[in-house]
């Protein structure tokens, strides 16, 4: 049998198209590929505990949150999140830092003889989403990490990201998505998400629809597991909005955590914090430090996550793509920023019913700039533009790219008006970098011990490539 080549990759468009080769694999459920590919890496993931978040919505707002209040009790931590805003480095983070780009390019060409290798004795590549968890699971191993945050890509049963056995399993919460995956009911999705949950588990869960109780209670006896409950376990006891953000009591696990300030938008946002906050105290198996965690959520951010990202005019970039998020979103703009009149900025991707994802911001937005994103999955701008018209009863134009209807739209608006962007994460990423740029700050709550001696590996900030020893 001929094999081929293990690829060279010496810089950042060879890894970067590494991975892209991969992408028209599509979606493929099912563990047996990443399985087959973490032996071949030695099985890294078994070298740190992991807390495993899954959930329709506010699954990277918990991941990050807790990311940060870890961090913050001086764990290094280990982060995985998908999908990524601007670049695919986004995904891959060690104590509140992505890897640079050339700590990304020596991940990925460490890994490459184990990917190439795997597909051909088994004729079939890893999709994309299973490379990118594959080179986490990897990152995470040489950096030595405390413990890992995984963040799944997609319900919970046949994600790739399963394939660990966490110490802690988080469920953000269920709503109606992917129903050509998951199920077009809550008892199927819950039933789907909760799959998670491994033997002798322990799982954390924000608020719940009655329709999940029964399919979670069912796996929590199954696997004989532990349950910390919203609502039960902890809660969040007061709620009170401030300036940019909310003001807030929650009571915990082990204790509870007065007069916090969390500075995001969304009431949502404060349940995704309490979940975090008992996923972090349910590994910790203790309460939390007062001024660790205070010093966290000073740290935190959301980027398009209800994000304001410009004042004059007032511009609101979300990554809301299905009906629970992007009613959370219509909600907190009518609470939160009253008597403003707005442009809607939006666009769509996959197997939508785009009307009724519309449908929330009737009454709410005076203009439509329909639009789509750069990718294969887009809906149509010209659809979505027909959508609004009848959804929503308002103008609207359609714009062929995202920069193109957001430049519209901010100028339409003029300093004293107001532009929300939304519909999918990949049209909020466009906007965001269109408007901003592709930045995303580092968290600097972590708590770092420098090495007195160089240590070779991917993860030296201060290591050329030329001093590593790439046996």
């Amino acid at each position: 049998m001929m094999t081929r080549p293990i690829p060279e990759i010496t810089d950042h468009d060879a890894a970067i198209a590494f991975l892209d080769a991969r992408i028209g694999q599509g979606v493929k459920p099912g563990l047996e590929r990443i399985a087959g590919l973490l032996d071949f890496l030695a099985d890294p993931q078994l070298t740190y505990p992991i807390i495993h978040v899954a959930g329709t919505n506010g699954k990277t707002t918990v991941a990050r949150l807790v990311t940060d209040i870890l961090g913050a009790h001086g764990l290094n931590v280990g982060t995985f999140i998908s999908p990524h805003l601007h670049r695919v480095e986004e995904r891959f983070a060690v104590g509140g830092r992505p890897l640079d780009d050339d700590q990304f390019v020596r991940l990925v060409a460490e890994n490459a003889w184990a990917v190439e290798e795997y597909g051909q004795r088994r004729g079939e590549g890893v999709t994309y989403f299973e490379l990118t968890a594959a080179l986490a699971m990897a990152a995470f191993a040489e950096a030595a990490v405390d413990v890992a945050v995984v963040e799944v890509g997609l319900g919970g049963r046949w994600d790739a990201t399963n394939i660990v056995d966490a110490a802690v399993s988080v469920i953000t919460g269920i709503a109606i998505d992917h129903v050509s995956y998951l199920g077009d009911s809550i008892t199927e999705i819950s039933t789907e998400k909760s799959a998670i949950l491994k033997q002798d588990g322990l799982l954390v869960s924000g608020p719940l629809p009655a329709a999940a109780e029964g399919p979670v209670t069912a796996q929590v006896a199954a696997t004989g597991s532990r349950w910390f409950r919203y609502g039960d376990e902890f809660s969040v006891e007061s709620a009170l909005p401030a300036v940019g953000g909310w003001s807030v009591d929650v009571a915990g696990v082990y204790a509870e955590y007065p007069d916090l300030y969390l500075a995001f938008h969304g009431r949502h946002q404060v349940d995704n914090l309490a979940t975090a906050i008992a996923a972090a105290e349910a590994f910790l198996e203790r309460a939390l430090d007062d001024e660790a965690l205070a010093a966290a959520l000073s740290a935190a951010s959301a980027p398009a996550r209800i994000e304001v990202v410009h004042r004059r005019p007032l511009v609101v970039i979300d990554g809301a793509h299905n009906e629970q998020g992007l009613a959370a979103l219509a909600e907190t703009m009518r609470d939160e920023f009253p008597a403003t009149a707005w442009n809607l900025v939006v666009g769509m991707r996959g197997d939508r019913d785009v009307n009724a994802l519309l449908r929330p911001f009737a009454d709410l937005v005076n203009r439509v700039w329909a639009t789509q994103p750069d990718d294969p999955a887009a809906i149509p701008a010209d659809t979505v533009a027909a959508a609004a018209a009848e959804t929503l009863e308002v103008e609207v134009e359609s714009f062929a790219s995202v920069p193109e209807a957001t430049d519209a739209a901010v100028t339409a608006a003029g300093a004293g008006g107001a532009v929300i962007v939304a519909g999918s994460l990949y049209v909020a990423a466009e906007a965001r970098e269109a408007l901003i740029g592709s930045a995303t700050l580092p968290s600097g709550v972590h708590v770092r011990i420098e090495a007195e001696v160089e240590m070779p590996g991917y993860l030296d900030d201060d290591e050329t490539e030329d001093d590593t020893d790439d046996g």
